[in-house]
């Protein structure tokens, strides 16, 4: 998932583009990954660093509202574009989005350091298929977590559509 900038070398470019609604200009060296200007530069520190390969999943956000891993992405290719991250998600009033009310009814954190990626990778997951079946789960969530809360993370996304009456019954055999 390697991401390479259209815009190699050049410094100190002014780059304009949404963060959680609001419009932002900034100026970065092109090839910033966007992870940085969100954490250094826009001091929006609920996106976390963990590989700087986008292999973890801890910097995902969402760029034009399609999964991305920060980390990877230069911020030259952002310009224009619609950044959601993890402090974007509550609404005005700061309710939490749903997915992350399922997250601490589900009680999925133990270190909790994966967790803002895992949430914007099950809240793009849901907004595209709506009630995502165990395989789109699968299929989606890639997301590292080194604490082994994939159970309970699979249970905040059926709780987040609904299913979690479903997902609590026994399968077929389990009896």
């Amino acid at each position: 998932m390697q991401h390479f900038s259209d815009h190699p070398g050049e410094q100190g470019v002014a780059i304009d583009f949404k963060v959680n609604g609001r419009q932002v200009s900034v100026e970065a060296d092109a090839d910033t990954p966007l992870l940085w200007v969100l954490r250094e530069d826009l001091e929006m520190t609920g996106t976390k660093f963990g590989c700087g390969i986008a292999a973890c999943g801890a910097c995902s956000v969402h760029v034009d509202g399609q999964i991305t891993r920060s980390c990877s992405v230069p911020i030259a290719d952002i310009a224009g574009k619609s950044v959601t991250t993890i402090e974007g998600l509550k609404s005005a009033d700061g309710t939490l989005h749903a997915v992350q009310q399922a997250w601490i009814e589900a009680q999925v954190p133990q270190c909790g350091y994966c967790q803002s990626g895992q949430i914007m990778a099950a809240v793009a997951l849901i907004e595209r298929t709506g009630s995502p079946s165990d395989e789109q789960i699968d299929e989606a969530m890639t997301n590292i977590c080194r604490c082994g809360t994939y159970p309970r993370i699979r249970k905040a996304i059926l709780a987040a559509t609904g299913k979690a009456a479903a997902a609590s019954a026994p399968a077929m055999g389990d009896a």
